[in-house]
């Protein structure tokens, strides 16, 4: 199996790289993305807020990790949707599905936010 010529760091070189590569991709992101932008601030104001709010250890844990994942999914949804439009900028159905789905998981993340700081704080 062929390899990528760019797969050839290790130890702590690699976990270097890794470090910058991931703060490019969050700069790249934030420039870009509005979506991720708009997730951003509210995480800026969610995360402080899990914090102070009196509830337990767990709870807080919940509530930061359900904004998180937002984050992340916003992440990989925007990764999949530069890959579809480099692949092609052609209106096709699977790439409408891809892009569509993609943006489904950040739904369903969102939903999971307002579903688990519900719970915590109401439930």
């Amino acid at each position: 199996m062929d390899e990528s010529p760019f797969k050839g760091k290790t130890g702590l070189t690699r976990v270097w790289n890794a470090f910058h590569y991931s703060m490019a991709g969050l700069a790249a992101a934030y420039r870009n993305e509005d979506a991720f932008r708009q997730e951003v601030w509210l995480a800026a104001v969610l995360l402080p807020l899990a914090l102070w709010l009196p509830v337990g250890a767990i709870g807080k844990a919940l509530m930061i990790g359900s904004v998180l994942l937002v984050i992340i999914v916003e992440l990989v949804n925007s990764g999949l949707e530069a890959t579809v439009d480099r692949i092609s900028l052609e209106h096709h159905h699977l790439a409408k599905r891809a892009k569509d789905i993609g943006s489904a998981a950040v739904f369903v993340a969102l939903i999971n936010v307002v579903a688990v700081w519900s719970l915590v704080l109401f439930g």
